[in-house]
């Protein structure tokens, strides 16, 4: 009788540690998947910066490259297109993870569209860093022609100061969305083997 007693008093305690064993799995799950929202809500914030500052070039390049420097119109053109084809790129890549409800369903067809943005994100180099190149040589052709040759001016070192910022701020967003990236994809993976244990 005593141990029936017993028996049943340590059923109730394992069915109670159980149930809070549970219950913290599903606050656990929920505390990563706002997290794995959170990082997913930084990288489209940059990405509409991204976006809006490619499309306002536009404009600017006109202004600044045309109207203020003197530069042929052919080149505000490139860049203008080049600018374009950046944001377009970028809101082609912002589309796999823009769905707000992408943390709320499905982990394994989350991270598919985590690691192929991931993956274009880094292919994109490939096209990047050349088309940069060859935009900026374009840009030092035309600081030359219209300085009768001489590159000892504050416009071709502005140019040179410019393109070194703009290659280190680009670099380091670029290694910072991947790291968010692939620590999305991390989590991820954590929450679904711990869904496979269970099963």
């Amino acid at each position: 009788m005593q141990n029936d007693f017993e028996l049943e008093n340590m059923r109730q305690q394992m069915t109670t540690l159980k149930n809070k064993l549970n219950q913290q799995e599903i606050v656990n799950d929920r505390l990563v998947r706002r997290s794995m929202r959170n990082e997913v809500n930084n990288i489209n914030r940059r990405y509409n910066i991204i976006m809006a500052l490619c499309v306002l070039m536009v404009p600017y390049g006109y202004w600044c490259f045309v109207k203020l420097c003197g530069l042929s119109i052919p080149f505000w053109i490139g860049t203008s297109i080049f600018m374009l084809i950046c944001g377009g790129a970028t809101f082609y890549n912002s589309r796999k993870i823009s769905d707000p409800n992408l943390m709320s369903h499905n982990l394994v067809e989350a991270r598919k569209k985590v690691a192929s943005a991931k993956k274009f994100e880094a292919n994109w180099l490939l096209f990047g860093i050349p088309a940069v190149i060859l935009w900026m040589g374009w840009f030092f052709y035309e600081v030359y022609q219209i300085q009768g040759g001489d590159f000892n001016n504050g416009f071709f070192w502005g140019g040179c100061v410019g393109g070194i910022i703009g290659a280190y701020c680009g670099i380091r967003m670029h290694f910072k969305t991947q790291r968010q990236y692939q620590d999305i994809i991390d989590q991820i993976e954590d929450l679904t083997a711990e869904d496979d244990k269970q099963i």
